[in-house]
């Protein structure tokens, strides 16, 4: 096994080194994940999955696949426990476009705008549940984006063809954890200076 199946099976292992433990606080109640922004993950996730085996994406490509899985088993999961189902227009307008992607894949005959249109409604995905983190910080577990923008970094290492259409997902979801992880880690310092009674940042 060459070093990219190896640098495959170590994104494949951060990805359930996330994901346990997340569908663990969702079946525990602790965390409560909004259910439209999973089913947008999943489903553009898998599609782009997809897009990279059909550009020579080779080994890198399957941590995207088992993440859109299992994205897609954590959205029946949040809605099965009814966490947070509110759904708004915009929501719906991301399905929507995401739901497009495919046909735009067939009559351009390139996997590139797929990927890119996928790309953009997967980082809008990223809206409701920033909305919710921001005003319930404590119902979102940031180790789980952690692992996650390591998982991407990993699975673009194991890319056995660098363009576009394999690189610009995991770039830019992985750069969306990062700043999720920045802002709610903000805003739960200053929730916490507010309960101490200290100073609002």
């Amino acid at each position: 096994m060459g070093y990219r199946e190896w640098l495959s099976a170590a994104a494949i292992a951060l990805t359930f080194a996330g994901f346990v433990p997340y569908i663990r606080t969702v079946r525990q109640g602790r965390v409560k994940p909004h259910v439209f922004s999973w089913m947008i993950w999943g489903s553009t996730t898998f599609v782009v999955f997809l897009a990279q085996l059909s550009d020579g994406g080779g080994a890198g490509a399957w941590p995207i696949g088992v993440s859109g899985l299992v994205t897609l088993y954590i959205a029946v999961l949040a809605y099965g426990r009814r966490s947070d189902t509110r759904i708004t227009r915009t929501d719906w307008g991301c399905f929507l476009v995401a739901t497009a992607s495919l046909p735009l894949w067939y009559l351009s005959a390139d996997p590139f705008w797929a990927v890119l249109v996928l790309t953009t409604v997967d980082l809008a995905g990223f809206g409701p549940t920033l909305r919710k983190a921001l005003a319930h910080p404590f119902e979102e577990n940031l180790t789980f984006f952690i692992l996650f923008a390591l998982r991407n970094l990993v699975a673009i290492l194991a890319l056995e063809r660098y363009t576009a259409t394999t690189v610009l997902f995991p770039a830019a979801t992985g750069l969306a954890c990062v700043v999720l992880i920045a802002l709610v880690g903000l805003r739960r310092q200053r929730v916490a200076a507010s309960r101490d009674g200290g100073p609002m940042a």
